[in-house]
Parts: C-alpha cells; sequence; structure tokens
C-alpha cells in the first residue's frame, strides 16, 4: 500500500470532515495505481493539472502550502545512524558543560556577559554536524564553510578545548581579550581569531544572507573555472526569532531560483526569541515551512523524537496529529518552562525534587495536551515521567542525522531544516529550561532548604553548587566531584580515552577542524601599469568625461590585463545603465547559472544585455545588501578557496553605508579585500533627484570601518592610481583591508597626470595642483577641493587672482581618512615617546609651512575636512554639504550649500580677516559683489 492508514490519518489532521468517504477512497486508489503505474512524475503532472482547473473554476487553492506538524521523513525512511551513540552523548555532555562553565566562570566576578541557552538548545544540532558532516579543510576537499549562529559561540569554544585546539587559558578568559595570554571574543569575529572563526554572523540575520550569496560565489567560481568547488557546502544556522530580521529571509528566492543544492540551513525553532515566544499565537516552523516551500526550497521538518514515533503510529485516526498542530507555539513554550509548584508553595517558597516536578509537569501535559479520552489512551501505558520525557525532534540524535544525511543527497534544491527544540534545554533553575528569561541566564542557581542566619554570599554559593549537581546528573558527569565543582572547572576527556579517540577519528575522517579559517596568502601577479595608463592623459578638448566614465574605462582595461584580468569580478545592483556600463556586459558577460535562454531585445548592439555561464559581472538586481554579501563573498575567496579575487561593487553612494552598514561592518571583520564604488556621489551632483538620492555623508560613516580606505578621487588619474595602489596593497602585499571610492556622475575636462611625483600625495591624501601668484599679492590662502567641488576651488583661485590680488595653492584632498589616520598616528608616537623626535603628520608636512588660512571645500559635510583641523594650527575653515539634499540644478544646489566658488572666496577672505590682514568692509562688499545672500537661512535649518 502506498497510501497508508497513517498517511490518511495524518491527511485528515488538517483538513475539515470528509463529508464522502467512499469517493474519497475511489480517489486515493486511483492515486495509488498512478504512483505504483506512472510513477511520482506523473502523479505531480495531474495533481498539477487538477489544481489548474479547479483554480480556473474558481476553488482556489490555500495560499499556504504545509504539511502536518510531524517529521518529514517517515520512520521507514529513516538513515541508519552511523556513530557511537554512547560515546558521542559522552562527549555531547563534556561540551555541554565547559559551554556552560565558560559563561559562569567568565561572569563569576565580572559582568562581560556570554549566553547559555542558545548553544544548550542546539547542541545536538552541532554535534551531529561537527561528527558526521562538516569538512575541514584539506588536500583533496575545499572545506565546508559553516555560518555558525552567534550566540552559540560558548559551544565551539567548548568543542575546540575538547579536541585540544584552545586551551584553559583561553576558556577562561571568555570576553576578557585583553588579559595576558589572551581570550576568546564573544561572537564568530574573524578579525579577532583569525585562524579560527570565517565569518561573522552577529548582527542577527547577516549570516543567513551571506551563506546564500556565499553558496552563489561557490558556482560562480566553479562555472569561471577559478576553484573548485563542487563538494564544498555551505551550512547555516539560525534561530527562528532571527527570521524575522529582513535580511535573514529576504534572499532565499535567489537560493530557490539557482537551484543551490550546495547549500543547508539548520533553522533552531526553540520557539523563543529574546523576550518571549516568536509566535506565541501561531506555529513558527508552519509558517517557515510555507514561506520556503514556496521559495523552492527542500523543506525537512524534525519536531518530533523517536519516542513520539509509536504514539504516531498507533494514531490511526490523525488525532494526535490533529492536536500537534492546533496546540499554539506559547502553550508548548508552558510545557516545558512553567513553575509546577502550587501557589501556596511558590508563596512559602517551598522546595519540590526533580522527580516530584517531573511527575506534576508529566501529569499537566497528560492533562492538557492529550485532552481528549481518545489522545489520553495513546499514552496510559506511559507514568508521568515519561510523559514528561517526551522529547523534542532537535534533541534526538537519529532525527537529526536523518535529516542532515537527507539534506546533503538532495542536489537539487537547497534545504532548509526546521528543528524543535526547548530554549535552555537542561538547564536548572529558575531562569533555565523553557523560560522566557534564559537567554539573558549569565549565572546558574537553583532554590535550596532555608537555612537560619545563612548570609547572601553563602546562600548564592550553595544555590550555585546545587545547580551544578543537577547539570551533572543530568548529562552524566561522574568525573567531576563535588568538591570540584566549587571551582566550576572545565572537562577534556584523556587523551587515551575512548571518547578523545573517537572525537579525533571523525574530525580527522572529515578532513580537518571547524571552525577553521585558511590564513595562507598567496600574492597574485601585480596588474601592468599600462592598464592604468590610458586614465593618465586629458580629454580630448571638448569632449569632457566623468570619474565613472573613467572607471568604466579602466574596469575593461583590468578585465583584459593578463595578469589579473581572471580575477576581476565586478558587481552591479542594478544600475549598470546609470553608470555607462552596457558596453561591459556585451564585452565580458553578465553571470547566470544557467546562460542566456532567450534573445534580448537589444541583441546585435554594443550595449546588448548578454547572460552567460562564465559570465564576469555580477548584476545583482535592485539588491544592495544581496551585492554586498556578493562583495564579502569575493573578498574573501582569498581564504575560503585560495582565489584572489578582485570585487568591484559600484553602487549609487547614498545607498551604500546607511543602507548596508552592518553588512559593510561585517565586510571588515571577515578580513574583505576588494573595492567598494559609491557612484552618483555627492550632495550636489545628481541634477534634479533630491534628498534621498543626494550623499553628502557617505565618506564620514566609510571612516567609521577600521579597515576601510576612502578616497574621493577628482581627476582620472587620481583614479587609476588609487586603484592600482589597492590591488597591490591587498592583493599583492597582503594588506588586510577594503577600499572606499567616490566616482561622479558630472563631465568637466580632465587634465593630464602631472608626473610619478603626485603619485605619493594622491595616495596618502593630498597634493598640490595648481597655484595662482599674481603680480604684487601681499595675501595667500590655501585652498582644499575635493571630487567634482575641487572645480569650485579652482574657480575660486581665479576670482581671488583677479578680483583681490589674492594667491592662493589649491591641494587635492583625495582622503581626509588617510590624512587624519596617519596624524593620529604620529600623535599617539610623540605623546608616547616624549623623548624621541617627533614625528610630523603627512597634512602637517604639505601644509604647516604654507601661508594664510586653509578653506577646504567638498560635496560631503563640513565634518569631513574638519577631521584633520586638529593638526593645522587653527587655520582651518570648511564648507560642506550639511542638510538635506534638494531638487534642483548643481550650480543652484552648490550655491544653496554654500560650496561654491564665491562661496569659497568669501571664506577666505572671512579668513583672512579674521588673522587681522584684511578689513571687514572688503568681505562684505565681496558677499554682495558675488551675488550671495548673507541672510538666506542655512541648508540644514530648512
Amino acid at each position: 500500500m502506498l497510501v497508508t492508514p497513517d498517511v490518511l490519518a495524518l491527511n485528515s489532521a488538517r483538513l475539515p470532515e470528509d463529508i464522502d468517504p467512499q469517493e474519497t477512497t475511489e480517489w486515493l486508489d486511483a492515486m495509488e495505481a498512478v504512483l505504483k503505474h506512472g510513477g511520482p512524475e506523473r502523479a505531480k503532472y495531474l495533481l498539477e493539472t487538477l489544481i489548474a482547473v479547479t483554480d480556473r473554476a474558481g476553488a482556489k487553492m490555500p495560499g499556504g502550502i504545509t504539511t502536518p506538524y510531524v517529521n518529514t521523513i517517515p520512520v521507514e525512511d529513516q538513515a541508519a545512524f552511523p556513530g557511537d551513540r554512547v560515546l558521542e552523548r559522552k562527549l555531547k555532555s563534556a561540551i555541554r558543560w565547559n559551554a556552560m562553565a565558560m559563561v559562569l566562570k567568565a561572569n563569576k566576578n565580572t559582568n562581560v556577559g556570554g549566553h547559555i541557552s542558545t548553544f544548550a538548545s542546539a547542541a545536538t544540532l552541532y554535534e551531529i554536524g561537527f561528527n558526521h558532516f562538516f569538512h575541514g579543510r584539506s588536500a583533496d576537499h575545499p572545506g565546508d564553510v559553516v555560518f555558525f549562529q552567534g550566540h552559540a559561540s560558548p559551544g565551539m569554544y567548548a568543542r575546540a578545548y575538547v579536541e585540544g585546539r584552545l586551551e584553559e587559558k583561553k576558556l577562561d578568559n571568555f570576553r576578557q581579550e585583553l588579559k595576558p595570554g589572551g581570550g576568546v571574543s564573544s561572537y564568530p569575529h574573524p578579525w579577532l581569531m583569525p585562524d579560527f572563526w570565517q565569518y561573522p554572523t552577529v548582527s542577527m540575520g547577516l549570516g543567513p544572507i551571506m551563506s546564500i550569496y556565499h553558496a552563489r560565489y561557490n558556482r560562480y567560481l566553479r562555472d569561471r573555472e577559478l576553484a573548485k568547488t563542487d563538494r564544498a557546502r555551505v551550512w547555516a544556522f539560525l534561530g527562528d526569532g532571527e527570521c524575522d530580521e529582513p535580511e535573514s529571509l529576504g534572499a532565499i528566492s535567489l537560493a530557490g531560483r539557482e537551484k543551490l543544492g550546495n547549500l543547508t540551513w539548520v533553522i533552531n525553532c526553540n520557539l523563543q526569541r529574546l523576550d518571549g515566544p516568536v509566535r506565541g499565537n501561531g506555529k513558527i516552523i508552519q509558517e517557515l515551512e510555507g514561506i520556503f516551500r514556496g521559495a523552492g526550497w527542500n523543506v525537512i521538518k524534525v519536531v518530533w523524537g523517536t519516542d513520539w514515533d509509536e504514539l504516531l503510529k498507533n494514531d490511526h485516526t490523525g488525532a494526535l496529529a490533529r492536536r500537534m498542530m492546533e496546540v499554539v507555539d506559547g502553550e508548548y513554550c508552558d510545557y516545558v518552562g512553567r513553575d509546577m509548584r502550587t501557589t501556596e508553595e511558590i508563596n512559602s517558597k517551598k522546595l519540590i525534587s526533580e522527580e516530584e516536578d517531573a511527575d506534576r509537569r508529566g501529569a499537566y501535559i497528560r492533562d492538557v495536551f492529550f485532552n481528549t479520552p481518545e489522545l489520553k489512551a495513546l499514552v496510559e501505558h506511559l507514568s508521568n515521567r515519561q510523559v514528561a520525557a517526551l522529547k523534542r525532534g532537535g534533541h534526538d540524535p537519529l532525527k537529526v542525522y536523518a535529516a542532515y544525511k537527507t539534506a546533503t543527497e538532495h542536489k537539487a534544491q537547497p534545504t532548509v531544516i526546521l528543528v524543535k527544540t526547548v530554549k535552555g534545554y537542561g538547564i536548572p533553575g529558575d531562569g533555565g529550561q523553557g523560560k522566557f528569561t534564559t537567554h539573558q541566564l549569565k549565572k546558574l542557581a537553583v532554590q535550596i532548604e532555608a537555612v537560619p542566619d545563612m548570609k547572601p554570599e553563602e546562600k548564592s554559593k550553595r544555590q550555585t553548587l546545587a545547580a551544578l549537581r543537577q547539570f551533572r546528573e543530568r548529562f552524566e558527569l561522574p568525573a567531576l566531584s563535588d568538591e570540584q565543582l566549587e571551582t566550576i572547572p572545565f572537562y577534556r576527556p584523556p587523551a587515551d580515552s575512548p571518547e578523545a579517540k573517537y572525537l579525533k577519528a571523525r574530525r580527522d575522517a572529515l578532513g580537518g577542524p571547524q571552525p577553521f579559517r585558511n590564513n595562507e596568502f598567496v600574492p597574485c601577479q601585480p596588474p601592468e601599469r599600462k592598464s592604468f595608463e590610458r586614465l593618465y592623459g586629458a580629454t580630448v578638448e571638448g569632449k569632457t568625461a566623468s570619474t565613472t566614465f573613467a572607471w568604466v574605462n579602466l574596469m575593461t582595461q583590468l578585465c583584459r590585463d593578463p595578469h589579473i584580468k581572471h580575477l576581476i569580478v565586478p558587481i552591479v545592483p542594478d544600475e549598470g545603465q546609470t553608470f555607462g556600463m552596457p558596453p561591459m556586459y556585451k564585452a565580458f558577460g553578465m553571470y547566470s547559472s544557467v546562460g542566456q535562454t532567450y534573445t534580448p531585445v537589444d541583441k546585435g548592439s554594443l550595449s546588448e544585455y548578454r547572460e552567460s555561464k562564465t559570465g564576469q559581472i555580477l548584476q545583482e538586481g535592485i539588491n544592495e545588501a544581496g551585492s554586498m554579501a556578493s562583495f564579502i563573498a569575493a573578498g574573501t575567496a582569498y581564504s575560503t578557496h585560495g582565489v584572489n579575487t578582485i570585487p568591484f561593487y559600484i553602487y549609487y553612494s547614498m545607498f551604500g553605508f546607511q543602507r548596508i552598514g552592518d553588512l559593510a561592518w561585517a565586510a571588515a571583520d571577515a578580513r574583505t579585500r576588494g573595492f567598494l564604488m559609491g557612484a552618483t556621489a555627492g550632495r550636489t551632483t545628481i541634477n534634479g533627484e533630491g534628498l534621498q538620492h543626494e550623499d553628502g555623508h557617505s565618506h564620514l560613516m566609510a571612516m567609521t570601518i577600521p579597515t576601510c580606505r576612502t578616497y574621493d578621487p577628482a581627476y582620472a588619474y587620481e583614479l587609476a592610481v588609487v586603484i592600482e595602489e589597492g590591488i597591490n596593497a591587498m592583493y599583492v602585499r597582503g594588506e588586510e583591508c577594503f577600499y572606499y571610492l567616490t566616482v561622479y556622475n558630472e563631465a568637466y575636462d580632465m587634465p593630464a597626470m602631472p608626473g610619478e611625483h603626485v603619485r605619493e600625495g594622491i595616495i596618502r591624501g593630498l597634493y598640490p595642483v595648481k597655484s595662482a601668484k599674481p603680480a604684487g599679492a601681499k595675501l595667500e590662502v590655501q585652498l582644499l577641493g575635493s571630487g567634482v567641488i575641487l572645480n569650485e576651488a579652482l574657480r575660486a583661485q581665479q576670482i581671488l587672482a583677479d578680483k583681490y590680488n589674492i594667491a592662493s595653492t589649491v591641494y587635492s584632498a583625495t582622503s581626509y581618512q588617510m590624512l587624519r589616520k596617519d596624524a593620529i598616528e604620529c600623535e599617539r608616537h610623540n605623546r608616547l615617546h616624549p623623548d624621541a623626535p617627533k614625528k610630523v603628520p603627512f597634512v602637517s608636512q604639505v601644509l604647516g609651512a604654507t601661508k594664510g588660512p586653509i578653506v577646504a571645500t567638498s560635496d560631503y559635510m563640513r565634518a569631513l575636512p574638519e577631521t584633520v583641523a586638529p593638526y593645522l594650527n587653527g587655520r582651518l575653515l570648511a564648507l560642506g554639504t550639511d542638510g538635506f539634499g534638494r531638487s534642483e540644478t548643481r550650480k543652484a544646489l552648490r550655491r544653496f550649500f554654500e560650496v561654491d566658488a564665491e562661496n569659497v572666496v568669501v571664506a577666505a577672505l572671512y579668513a583672512l580677516f579674521e588673522q587681522g590682514q584684511l578689513d571687514p568692509g572688503t568681505v562684505k562688499k565681496a558677499v554682495a559683489d558675488l551675488g550671495i545672500d548673507p541672510d538666506a537661512a542655512h541648508p540644514w535649518t530648512i
């Protein structure tokens, strides 16, 4: 029989009462015949045809695609467990203990925090993976990438300690990394632990989206023959509450569309987020199942442990499955978290034993869950303690192993495993298992019998010891005596013990340790200088260019450079037309895992929209977060796959750091390399676009990221110099950083590079562009300009010379961030070495010996140039585009924000007046002569 009674029972558990059983039987008999003689594909075709017919007739199918609230894998299809269950339980118990001990010891005399309950609920999920599935990096395997749930990090440290990879001192210093000997970081942080963690996963939601794009990027590397990645699996572990983060589920349709069979998600559904139930009035597992099935994922539910199999087998009418479905998550939380004492016992602080608690809990569950005579009959042979001990699926290694094995063998789709667990599983005490306060649990304590005149500190100590004894007994750790518990010791099985040997054998069989990050860096060949030389020359007279256009030209050259052409990875979120990239689409193709199955409407044109399985460009659609996830995958391929791919992610600068700032920070943590290109940059440069598109602050936001080097080039040759330096810094010299460059869509004359002597200034952040010294000039000022606004500084120079006979030098300030970083390093050295020769910041070397005030103008907030003001002896007066943007012409916007040439002139004159070198009447007359309204409201205020 293919349509078995248990299948019918499960089906009836989610449908209304059958009004015509005879007709139902006939349909089922017909379907059984189809399955027997035509196979599953024929059955699927008939069902889809029937659905289409009923849909056209107006009988709409339900929107959600869910199955009964039971395990997806039937018992008869469950893979046999290959491991030694006894040894694996002993190891898991030791790891549980060490994870708990880490947090307790760290908080014994400090308040550094930590989390116990997340790993407690997920221990089986991780241990099955470590023992049987997570491949390490070896000569014949690239290694799996595992995005570990951040709050479960104590479990990973605890296992590494048992394996001998981390010493006790490191665990003693959990979350205390500055202590002698060092410690381990709070969460997965590759920047802090570069030989351990691969990717950061806190903030929540980032791990899921990064895992999807990493799995897709593995296919990209394979299809472009850059790395052999077919055997590499990407795993992501996350919580059910984490799925409320938009980044968590926002890209799952990509994984389904791309059929990423190399991707497995494990969602730990302990039904609790940080403050309470995830879906107290609903069922998060069912909700997620519908979402993922609709997005094209293979869904495996692991809801109930082995103890439930017999009960479900005996559920001939579907009553149990129906009851499982109707109970909401808030009630399931209540079954495990409820205080089983009576009100009188709670008020009198009377204690009950663990055995009594289990008896009462089982009786309660028997009463409120098995709430009909039919359901009660299913469990009448079980004691109350046995009822209370019925496990959820995520704590059963047999069920978890079967799910993982099925997932890894499923090649046509990504797989999500929805696993039901108990948050804080096995943790004793009032804030422990199943309690809404368990996420914040940092210390263990259980109630103890009152003792007269007991001091609070003694009571606390005894409560903790009692809790530790309960934990020890629950997980059978006899190696720890009562005396040892007082120090909360770590436990590592002896090297010659069966447990230690088994642990080593399992990891050896899987190729090596996990988590693990590869730190071997093999530099690539530097690009040829001639690839950049095209941008060194001046534009032809009458033919202007923007820096964005210059970047596209440079990318075309780099994608043909014999040394690095195969490594360049252009990434764009559906703005290629805006940036002038379509010629690149035809020349280099956009990556598609299936190639191009249609004829593009612009076939044969110079800008043909060409998709290819070996395409070089990642066109990500309107999706900045996904593009950033691709940037991270490409920019860390040097570590994960030993391939120095060089990502260039170009996007509207306004929709960069303020939109994906958390991912940019994660990129730095992950030691990502590459180039972020903030295009259509500046507050005044985008004609007519208005407030939401005009960026005057991204450089300040980029400066908050320690490994990000920011540049605001004005000329094509500056752009070329910075990018060449960046490639050499990151991929030849091995410096761990990434670059942010702003490029503009305003076209103007591009001068030729003056010579090699300007290269240092461009890279370090400042160099002179042009000096003007009119005859007889007695006054002098220094003008700093950046990006497109450098042209306003040059125009101001001309006005100052022609109208006011004032000399000036205009400087291109390519990077205030690099100037500030250098100045801070010099200041710190001088402060800590007062008897050594003073170091002079580069900004002071360039401007220190010059005369007069310094006026800086840019298309960014005045706070940007003001970051170097402390190193210029009070000479700097900064102009900037503070405030909201407006829809207007460039000329009007620059006057509105007071960064145009006329305002630069007035600022210079005023600065000279402030120094006592000019009278106020000259400044006032200039304001009138230059058409500036002195009483206009500042843009910041309107």
